[in-house]
């Protein structure tokens, strides 16, 4: 560890004299990532340097022990225990600031929700879920913004996309991408039986201009009137647009607004976002082991959580975690599978790092 302490002493030492290059300061996207960097690495060796004191504190201590007598040994060995139980407080804090940074830790979230298998249900559905973030986002204090839905005949969603901004919104709603399953009686079934539906849940990290550059000859823009459910037009304008990302294949369209230029800006909002995110899964696939991507296939089969109406029961697949308390959770008290998601998150990443030692 004592090698780990000084590498990251020294990196910290250089970007600190990095941070007054001039041709950094004329990059502001690089400076960014530098400025970010120094600041966790600030908290990160003042830590080591009162881990590095406390243990010079003990070792002098002892020295002065085998020559003290009396109230001087007492006296000593007391200071020797406080220091020794400050230190491995100490070492606890460093092993948490280790724990790599969120890149996403800032950021604002934009939301995905599709109705994928079980047909009018699944739409059905995808409208609970958007109404149990609604919630959830109202307790929290944080502002929600559609940028664009599509209603299904029954008055779900085929599709919704929203942003929701605040502080911590990002370290909250980052668990939440994925199938999620739902197991009840649909409106539309006359005998009773349950039957098994499923929503998938995106959830992309906003970007900005600093985080995505996009060329304008790299996209395609098509413009065409907006649809409401069942496919009949809502206006007499072409003010609907669709943008291609033509080097990705990315694709996002959005209605809502009345404004071609509004429905654009919209999109270009969503679109960033979605190579953000992109990008990131390239870089941590190269890092480590691919990992599907957030959406799946929105099968059966495929699962985060699971909604059982009967037995009022919601439980996370991932943790297995199972809560009688479905009513409450879609009312948007999610902060007890939130928090126990985060738990298990941090637990994984100490016993990485410990591994690592």
């Amino acid at each position: 560890m004592a090698d780990l302490h000084e590498e990251l002493e020294q990196e910290f030492l250089d970007i600190q004299d990095r941070l007054g290059d001039q041709d950094l300061l004329a990059d502001q996207t690089e400076y960014a990532k530098v400025a970010r960097r120094y600041s966790e690495l600030e908290n990160i060796v003042e830590c080591i340097r009162h881990i590095r004191s406390s243990t010079e504190d003990i070792e002098t201590a002892k020295e002065m022990l085998t020559e003290a007598d009396g109230s001087d040994r007492e006296l000593l060995r007391e200071e020797i225990n406080i220091t020794q139980e400050r230190l491995e407080s100490l070492e606890m804090e460093l092993r948490q600031l280790l724990i790599p940074k969120d890149p996403n830790e800032n950021k604002n979230v934009i939301l995905e929700i599709r109705g994928a298998e079980g047909g009018e249900e699944a739409n059905l559905f995808a409208r609970d879920l958007f109404e149990m973030y609604s919630s959830f986002a109202s307790k929290r204090g944080w502002k929600l913004e559609v940028l664009n839905s599509q209603q299904s005949d029954m008055g779900g969603f085929t599709s919704i996309t929203f942003i929701l901004k605040g502080g911590d919104v990002w370290s909250q709603m980052k668990y939440e991408g994925g199938p999620h399953r739902v197991q009840r009686v649909p409106v539309t079934e006359t005998q009773g039986r349950v039957h098994t539906s499923s929503a998938t849940v995106s959830v992309l990290p906003e970007a900005d201009e600093i985080d995505i550059r996009i060329e304008e000859s790299d996209l395609q823009v098509d413009v065409f009137r907006s649809s409401g459910p069942g496919g009949q037009s809502v206006n007499t304008t072409d003010s609907a647009v669709r943008i291609t990302h033509k080097p990705t294949g990315i694709i996002v369209s959005m209605q809502d607004e009345k404004s071609q230029l509004q429905n654009k800006a919209r999109a270009m909002v969503v679109l960033r976002s979605r190579l953000l995110q992109a990008e990131q899964e390239r870089v941590q696939a190269e890092q480590s082991a691919s990992r599907k991507g957030q959406m799946g296939g929105g099968g059966r089969s495929e699962k985060i959580r699971t909604y059982n109406f009967k037995e009022n029961r919601v439980t996370d697949h991932r943790i297995g975690l199972t809560l009688y308390k479905l009513d409450r959770i879609l009312s948007g008290e999610i902060n007890e599978v939130i928090d126990a998601l985060a738990e298990n998150e941090r637990a994984i990443q100490l016993t990485s790092l410990e591994d690592n030692e």
